[in-house]
């Protein structure tokens, strides 16, 4: 799926995150390893810098530790 500009000036003026940033993190997505932590933690990382939530070293663990032993619950009503 092909994304134009005028969809990424759309999101960007919703959220404040630029084109740039938004394919970065979609390219480390499609090409990481969604089981090694440095990958997940840069993931992590970027999402919060996106967000501006603050996530401690304690949260990301947990989130680590859920993504790698498969404990992330597949039907989304189930997280919240």
């Amino acid at each position: 799926m092909k994304f134009g500009d005028e969809f990424f000036k759309k999101v960007e003026k919703k959220t404040k995150v630029d084109k740039n940033t938004i394919i970065s993190l979609a390219e480390k997505l499609q090409k990481g390893n969604m089981k090694d932590e440095k990958t997940l933690t840069e993931v992590i990382d970027t999402l919060s810098k996106m967000t501006g939530k603050k996530v401690t070293d304690e949260q990301k663990r947990k989130i680590i530790s859920k993504i790698v032993d498969d404990k992330v619950p597949k039907d989304v009503e189930k997280m919240f």
